[in-house]
């Protein structure tokens, strides 16, 4: 299987209060940390980023692709329309996730990818949860994410619904991720604190400690 990955990191970061993919983590921003936990699933040159249109972004390696959304803020599928087209058809499947998951085990994304057997996506789900920025996609979805797109309907449940999907539940997911780390994102703060703990990791001097720099 030729594997790929692409790396979401387009949003709003509305509840955070600032761009979530230049938070300091340790010596790295998120998502550099993201860039090199995922290279530890595919080779560097198979990692393609999205991004806003204008965002400004921190230091990539070069052989990684960068893509930009032709329209910013329309979610998961619109940036997964972004990153299939631009890798083309380099890849049987590609590995989906977002810039704001710090604590991303590179076991469980290769363990993603063996789970796909002839389906065209798999997905975790917890209940009726489904963790569209941890599943693993075929490129020939690309028309039918176009399509919804098109029609404005822009949940990733819709596209889970038109093709053939194998849901995973996520205890599951323990035989390579025991602590369910990967499905751990930061969207508040409080989550930017309490991965940096959970990392090991410390505050930096130049960030304000009890509060979102949005205050």
């Amino acid at each position: 299987m030729r594997k790929g990955v692409i790396i979401l990191c387009g949003g709003k970061s509305s509840r955070m209060g600032r761009d979530k993919a230049t938070l300091p983590f340790g010596p790295e921003l998120m998502l550099q940390r993201i860039v090199r936990l995922v290279s530890h699933a595919v080779p560097m040159n198979n990692i393609a980023v999205v991004a806003a249109p204008d965002q400004s972004l921190s230091p990539l390696p070069g052989d990684l692709l960068v893509a930009r959304d032709a329209e910013a803020f329309r979610g998961p599928l619109q940036g997964l329309a972004t990153g299939l087209h631009a890798v083309g058809d380099r890849f049987d499947a590609i590995y989906l996730t977002g810039c704001d998951v710090p604590l991303l085990v590179p076991a469980m994304v290769d363990w993603m990818f063996h789970q796909l057997g002839t389906f065209d996506i798999a997905v975790p789900v917890d209940r009726e949860r489904h963790y569209p920025l941890a599943a693993v996609y075929r490129p020939r979805v690309l028309p039918h994410i176009q399509t919804l797109l098109k029609a404005g309907r822009l949940r990733p449940v819709f596209l889970f619904d038109k093709v053939r999907t194998r849901e995973i539940p996520v205890d599951e997911l323990r035989v390579a991720d025991p602590q369910l780390s990967t499905l751990t994102n930061v969207n508040q703060w409080e989550d930017y604190l309490s991965t940096l703990n959970a990392a090991g990791l410390s505050l930096p001097d130049d960030v304000r400690s009890n509060q979102s720099p949005a205050n």
